[in-house]
């Protein structure tokens, strides 16, 4: 005797398995993916964070301390220079004698100008430092950061080996073959290197002496540097001007729109 089949359960509704088949399924893959993703995400945060704060809490002691003489070295000459304008305004406006104290600013600004330029002499208290490089090791890089490092300390005249450096000296590597030495404004110069420097001694030679500057590059390179301070060192090299190419001095009456 056969019995009639019953009714089925009520399977599940078709979007319900539409939604099934379309649901992912995390594979081990999936999951190792997903850590790695996260841990990136979590570094980049925190390396963002990081530059964000980052200054001179990064630097070293000796950098800091380089820093900090720079700065109160500029502080000072600023310092200084605006004294010294102040004076000046006050005499050029002091009645009577307001044209000669104008001449005398004059004069001496002709002397300033001269001095920054390198078209004049110049005579004072300072240094004169000498490197020995007996490896050949010293680049242009080096006596640019010198010279840098002298300008920092207050140098109003420097001079390398028979070169006036001014704003627009280069230094650059010497020519392949010719040996160990350093080209500046054309000229080579073969070491021992001689620098004469007119500017505050005492000022100059703690520059030099700063942990992590000039001194002990040189001597990372196997080179010494030797540090003579004078009441008179004479910087006697000038640096030539050359004529202006297209420039010619405009007439007193000349206007801005004027041709």
């Amino acid at each position: 005797m056969s019995t009639a089949p019953g009714p089925r359960p009520p399977g599940p509704s078709p979007w319900r398995r539409l939604w099934r088949a379309a649901r992912p399924r995390a594979t081990r893959a999936q999951l190792l993916a997903g850590v790695l993703c996260a841990a990136l995400g979590f570094g980049v945060v925190v390396q963002v964070r990081q530059t964000d704060v980052a200054g001179l809490a990064d630097l070293r002691e000796s950098d800091l301390v380089r820093i900090l003489d720079d700065a109160g070295e500029r502080g000072d000459r600023l310092a200084e220079e605006v004294r010294e304008l102040e004076r000046t305004r006050s005499e050029l406006s002091a009645g009577s004698d307001s044209a000669e104290a104008a001449a005398r600013a004059a004069e001496q600004r002709a002397r300033e100008h001269g001095l920054l330029a390198g078209t004049v002499a110049a005579v004072g208290p300072g240094i004169t430092a000498t490197i020995a490089d007996p490896a050949g090791q010293v680049r242009a890089a080096t006596l640019v950061s010198l010279v840098q490092e002298l300008r920092d300390a207050g140098a109003e005249a420097i001079q390398v080996g028979d070169v006036r450096v001014v704003a627009s000296t280069a230094f650059q590597e010497a020519p392949a073959g010719s040996g160990p030495g350093v080209v500046a404004d054309g000229r080579l110069l073969t070491p021992p290197y001689e620098v004469r420097v007119v500017a505050d001694p005492q000022t100059v030679s703690t520059a030099l002496d700063i942990p992590g500057g000039v001194r002990e590059s040189l001597r990372q390179l196997g080179a010494e540097l030797t540090v003579r301070t004078s009441e008179e060192v004479r910087v006697s090299a000038l640096h030539a001007v050359s004529s202006p190419q297209y420039a010619r001095p405009a007439s007193p009456g000349a206007t801005a729109g004027s041709e």
